[in-house]
């Protein structure tokens, strides 16, 4: 099989058992919260640098996927939740509770760089302050907003107005002097290099950047209270489709239906597995058809050739997935337990259309390396920019073909294996270059392999006998997981680590629903390669993240 890991594996990836993990951490531990995906230790608020960065240097831990907080009658909570680049299977939640007079926990961002974000939204959304943070501030709404969201005396029907200082100039601290060279530069929220409603606030020294920061929100959609407000068994499924709008929809309907299948203990048909593991690769091609094709567009301007012709492979991709599942976009396709329907009839006419699709791909593929990746000029503005060392990418918590793009080979396909990827031939794709052009060709590369996929899960369609094909397990038709129930699942979507944190309460609707957005985490890079760069640098630097705002923001 080609799912193999390679041989060189360091230390950090020797398993150790929730008891070895306790003793290591000594007298940081107060209790013991285990979760159903990993064992649970809650420290003080006071040690959480002290806590993680133990299981950061002595026992491997080097991933930090996502921060959950919440608040509970009693207390505040922050959970962190680690794994392993080498191996995901491992994993260990870090249960941070606060006092609920004065929620206040140390910040982890000296440790996990990615903690920056993570914690500024729990701040945000929550209320939770962490200290030694090194820029606490709202991250997702306005400055002036007040209360928090997601905090149990939230006052949701107040009227809330954005207010600007009265009578302020908003040039007043952006002015030259004698001693500065430097210039403030706005970029979007309104341009299409931004690829959505994106600011860049970026100073510039010369001609060369000085700094610049993200500054994301402008698309909150409260996506995480719609889902604590919906029954797990119906009225949660729509909503993933609508995170990452432009393609990814089967990939974040899985992310939701294996967090929540684990919560319930359902066990998906190895038939709808298949067709799972068949739509999600589809809309993987999808994704990585319009990342590829404005990607050419904020380099090269190319808009006749490589766009149109990226977009139009794109478009016999979305034929397939409307055959499929009835949409183009919002495809509402999974359930709980499997998918809402079988394969369109007739089977030959889709099965013929798929593989005319697969037939024409390598062609189409060598025109674009004839198009971009042999271009001269596409090769100058990518090659040796937006460089992103692995160990940063890492501490940043980068997913997806960013953190594949520096040679970090990790993918939740192979190394978290779930629907059927583990019984089909196919590998991971990963390039070393760390710059622009690298993530570039990993997502090309990936089609192929994405293709590679989809080909073997039609053939096992074809031959599937007719008596066994059940697309759907037998699920209660209201589901209830035990009261203070926890799970953190993820799948690889098409920009990364895409995954879920739920707790149940004993009731027919989470309590908590927290996504883990690979956008989010990945977009926090865009400083470490454009600092010291060119404001055309920048635009190729953010433009290879692949970002979709929707999801960033939710």
């Amino acid at each position: 099989m080609s799912l193999e890991r390679p041989d060189a594996v360091d230390d950090g990836a020797v398993e150790q058992t929730p008891d070895e993990l306790e003793a290591l951490l000594g007298d940081l531990v107060v209790d013991r919260d285990d979760h159903l995906n990993a064992p649970g230790f809650v420290i003080r608020p006071d040690t959480v640098q002290e806590t993680l960065r133990t299981l950061k240097q002595q026992a491997g831990y080097d991933h930090l996927s996502v921060v959950s907080a919440q608040e509970y009658e009693n207390r505040y909570e922050s959970i962190y939740h680690l794994k392993k680049y080498d191996d995901p299977t491992q994993e260990v939640s870090v249960v941070v509770p606060a006092d609920k007079d004065n929620p206040v926990s140390e910040s982890a961002e000296p440790v996990f760089r990615t903690a920056d974000w993570h914690e500024r939204e729990a701040y945000d959304l929550i209320g939770i302050e962490y200290d030694d943070h090194p820029d606490l501030r709202r991250i997702l709404l306005p400055e002036t907003w007040q209360g928090h969201p997601l905090s149990m005396d939230y006052d949701k029907d107040r009227p809330q107005i954005a207010t600007l200082p009265e009578h302020a100039n908003p040039l007043e601290d952006h002015h030259k002097d004698a001693e500065s060279d430097t210039m403030f530069l706005n970029i979007g929220p309104h341009h299409p290099a931004t690829h959505g409603v994106l600011h860049l606030k970026t100073v510039l020294d010369g001609e060369q950047v000085a700094d610049v920061e993200p500054d994301i929100g402008y698309l909150h959609r409260s996506e995480e209270q719609m889902a604590q407000s919906g029954t797990y068994r119906h009225q949660i499924m729509p909503y993933p489709d609508r995170w990452d709008y432009i393609s990814a929809g089967l990939l974040n309907e899985w992310a939701y239906a294996r967090a929540a299948e684990d919560l319930a203990d359902i066990e998906v048909p190895e038939y709808a597995q298949v067709i799972r593991t068949m739509g999600a690769e589809m809309c993987r091609i999808a994704a990585h058809m319009l990342a590829l094709a404005t990607f050419a567009l904020d380099i090269n301007g190319d808009f006749t050739a490589t766009f149109m012709y990226a977009i139009n492979d794109r478009e016999r991709v979305q034929n397939l997935l409307e055959d499929l599942t009835g949409q183009r976009l919002m495809f509402n396709y999974f359930r709980l337990g499997g998918v809402v329907w079988d394969l369109p009839e007739p089977r030959e006419e889709f099965f013929s259309k798929t593989r005319d699709f697969l037939d024409q791909l390598p062609e189409s593929i060598e025109e674009y390396h004839n198009l971009i990746t042999s271009n001269e000029v596409f090769q100058m503005r990518t090659i040796d920019t937006g460089i992103l060392p692995p160990e940063v990418a890492k501490n940043y918590g980068a997913t997806g073909p960013v953190a594949r793009g520096s040679g970090v080979d990790y993918d939740l396909r192979r190394d978290d294996p779930y629907g059927y990827y583990d019984e089909l031939d196919w590998d991971v794709v990963t390039e070393d270059g760390c710059d622009n052009f690298s993530r570039l060709l990993v997502r090309m590369r990936e089609v192929e392999e994405s293709a590679k996929i989809i080909e073997q899960c039609v053939d096992l369609l074809e031959d599937w006998p007719e008596d066994e094909r059940t697309i759907q397990a037998n699920v209660p038709r209201t589901l209830r997981p035990d009261d203070d129930t926890e799970i953190y699942r993820a799948v690889e979507g098409a920009k990364g680590e895409l995954g879920i944190y739920i707790r149940s309460d004993g009731t027919d609707k989470p309590a908590r629903f927290k996504i883990r957005s690979p956008c989010f985490s990945n977009l926090q890079t865009l400083p470490e390669m454009a600092n010291g760069e060119y404001i055309p640098d920048v635009i190729a630097a953010l433009g290879s993240l692949d970002v979709v705002l929707g999801e960033v923001d939710r």
